[in-house]
């Protein structure tokens, strides 16, 4: 499994960005694909995961109201719609893999495949 993110970048606090994670090889219907940033010197944190076949989504307390998951099965991608964005949303963003949509999960070790991050910069 492959996963490319893309669409990071610089933007103002209170504006939007959209990141888009494509999905390839290996992939099969019922795994899970799921958002972590990495906020600089600070830990690897759970930003939100989806299931690919039944839309069904998971987010930290944190993101909600803010940030949205969808999904594009045609295109085979996942997008991160993030919305009103502070500084503190400074991070590079990872995609991640998991094989299972048995339960959605914020336990970054549960994923087996990750993408090469993309840096969002928030400047206030």
């Amino acid at each position: 499994v492959q996963l490319q993110a893309s669409g990071g970048g610089l933007v103002q606090a209170g504006g939007s960005l959209r990141l888009s994670c494509a999905a390839s090889g290996r992939t099969f219907s019922g795994y899970t694909l799921a958002w972590f940033r990495q906020p600089p010197g600070k830990e690897r944190e759970f930003v939100g995961a989806i299931t690919w076949t039944g839309g069904s989504t998971y987010y930290a307390d944190s993101m909600k109201g803010r940030f949205t998951i969808s999904r594009d099965n045609a295109k085979n991608t996942v997008d991160l719609q993030m919305n009103s964005l502070k500084p503190e949303d400074t991070a590079v963003y990872y995609c991640a893999h998991r094989g299972s949509s048995i339960y959605l999960t914020k336990d970054p070790h549960l994923y087996d495949y990750w993408g090469q991050g993309t840096q969002v910069t928030v400047s206030s």
